[in-house]
C-alpha cells in the first residue's frame, strides 16, 4: 500500500437519471480530469429541500482523479449538472495500490 496523502480524490455528484449520471462520468473522462467515473445507483435519496423533507431516486457518479484537477471538476460539473445546487463532494485518498494510482496519475492529467 501506498501513501498518497494530498495527492488523490475520489469525488461524488448525483442526479435524477442514469442516463445524466453516465453522461457526467464520460464527460470527466473524456476531458482527461478523471481517470474513471463509475455509476451506480438508483439510491433512495431523503433530504431537506426549501424546508421540506423531500425524497426522490437518484444516481451516484463516483470519479477518481487528482487533487488539482478539483476546481476545473467542479466547474464542469455545475455547467452540465440539471440540479440547483448539486451534491460535489471531494474526499481524500490516503493510501491506495501503487500501480492504480500511477494509473490515475497518468489518466487524469488535462
Amino acid at each position: 500500500m501506498s501513501k498518497a496523502a494530498g495527492q488523490f480524490i475520489q469525488m461524488i455528484t448525483t442526479i435524477d437519471s442514469e442516463a445524466a449520471a453516465r453522461a457526467i462520468a464520460r464527460l470527466v473522462v473524456e476531458s482527461h480530469l478523471a481517470a474513471c467515473a463509475q455509476v451506480y445507483g438508483p439510491v433512495a435519496s431523503v433530504y431537506w429541500w426549501q424546508g421540506r423533507v423531500e425524497e426522490a431516486t437518484e444516481w451516484a457518479c463516483l470519479i477518481k482523479t487528482l487533487t488539482a484537477n478539483y476546481d476545473a471538476l467542479e466547474r464542469l460539473i455545475k455547467a452540465h449538472h440539471s440540479y440547483t445546487v448539486p451534491e460535489i463532494l471531494a474526499l481524500p485518498v490516503s493510501a491506495g495500490n501503487p500501480d492504480y494510482l500511477d494509473w490515475i496519475r497518468e489518466n487524469a492529467t488535462p
